[in-house]
């Protein structure tokens, strides 16, 4: 009994001295990220400054090509495929879930296993060649379609999940009510598969948000380009990263995503699951 006991309390000391090591191995970079902004002489280690300063924000705030990337351009193309890739990948689950399709599992599965194509650099080529055939080169339309494309079929999948937990019973009611098609989704599927709406909805934003290389093909002019490619200005002509300022603009490159994130968590809640059994 006694050595049962010790090798359980070994076992949890150990769990815990490893838990605690990765946990002070994601921790770090955050520390440091909550630090080194307000260090007039930030580097990699953390370091909290003895004197904070909001100088190295006002350098920041003096660069425009980048402030306008961040609070416009990527605000653009993060809000245009966080609206598209929920709005069709609602539609389109919902459509999948109540129709039936021959082979839609099937379906499915085969969209998600090109859907890792699509947004891959094997497919930078065609992908260039199509948009500027399209004549949408150096637009934010064209970064949108393509961003669109590439996580639509991993948002049809996880919008499935709520979709299929929404009772039949609830439909056919409002079938038997005279309601149509539209104003049953509308007025029950819609209200009860949100939570599943915002969580795509926050996905995709996180995913546009720090997209690089599909801007960095696709856009050519500086007005266009997002926060991600600006952060270059930032380094010097020999390619060394200013420190103060990578970190000041990495501080304010969080703040939307983390807000939006806390403003829908506290409105709606996150569920990676249907909120409803029947």
């Amino acid at each position: 009994m006694n050595r049962y006991r010790i090798r359980t309390t070994t076992a949890r000391a150990l769990l815990l001295v490893f838990a605690f090591i990765m946990s002070a191995f994601f921790a770090l970079p955050l520390l440091w990220l909550l630090t080194a902004p307000f260090s007039t002489q930030a580097n990699l280690a953390v370091k909290i400054p003895e004197t904070p300063s909001l100088a190295n924000f006002e350098a920041v705030f003096r660069n425009k090509f980048a402030i306008r990337a961040l609070f416009q351009n990527n605000l653009i193309i993060g809000g245009g495929v966080m609206v598209l890739v929920a709005s069709v990948a609602t539609l389109a689950s919902y459509g999948l879930s109540r129709t039936r399709v021959p082979g839609r599992d099937v379906l499915v599965y085969i969209l998600i296993l090109f859907s890792s194509v699509v947004s891959g650099t094997a497919a930078m080529v065609p992908l260039f060649l199509l948009i500027f055939n399209l004549g949408l080169i150096d637009t934010y339309l064209g970064v949108i379609l393509v961003m669109t494309g590439g996580l639509l079929p991993s948002g049809i999948f996880i919008m499935r999940d709520f979709v299929d937990s929404i009772p039949r019973s609830y439909e056919e009611a409002a079938l038997v009510a005279g309601a149509s098609s539209f104003r049953m989704f509308r007025d029950v599927a819609f209200p009860l598969v949100r939570p599943g709406v915002m969580v795509i909805a926050i996905w995709a934003f996180v995913n546009a948000w720090g997209a690089f290389l599909i801007p960095s093909v696709l856009l050519r002019s500086p007005e266009h380009m997002p926060a991600s490619i600006a952060f270059y200005s930032f380094y010097t002509e020999a390619g060394t990263p200013n420190l103060t300022l990578v970190s000041a603009y990495a501080f304010l490159y969080t703040i939307p995503v983390l807000l939006l994130y806390l403003i829908v968590n506290w409105r709606f809640g996150f569920r990676f699951f249907g909120g409803i059994k029947s």
